[in-house]
């Protein structure tokens, strides 16, 4: 599977949704790498802690997080945005991210992840062991 051994940070301010995704991060087979609730939290953790991709709420206790996404496109590291809002209108420059609709399932989250992770630029770590052509 493609998303074995990755690592992922989860950033989201509602904490059983984000211990749900925990949980299912852990059965596709990755690795929870660290987990964010505030903007300040994750900007310093994607400085900080090596992430392979990142799961990452809209809408962190009413502040936006298209600054987070920025900076993880800036950096390359693949990003889902997820949303419970719906129809939510994102800033020119994220008009082409995977949007999740909370809530989803497992299958969702991993599919989508594997959507980010299968059309990033270039691998983004060393634990990248898709190498064959």
């Amino acid at each position: 599977m493609t998303l074995t051994g990755k690592r992922v940070l989860v950033v989201e301010d509602e904490s059983l949704v984000s211990m749900l995704i925990e949980e299912f991060l852990e059965d596709i087979g990755c690795t929870v790498a660290a987990v964010a609730g505030k903007p300040d939290e994750a900007s310093q953790l994607i400085e900080t802690v090596p992430v392979d991709l990142v799961v990452l709420d809209v809408n962190l206790n009413g502040t936006p997080s298209y600054g987070i996404a920025s900076l993880l496109g800036r950096r390359g590291v693949p990003f889902v945005l997820a949303t419970g809002y719906g129809g939510t209108a994102l800033p020119a420059d994220l008009q082409s991210a995977y949007v999740l609709a909370k809530p989803f399932t497992r299958e969702q989250l991993e599919a989508a992840l594997t959507a980010v992770w299968e059309r990033r630029p270039s691998p983004t770590s060393p634990t990248d062991t898709d190498t064959a052509n």
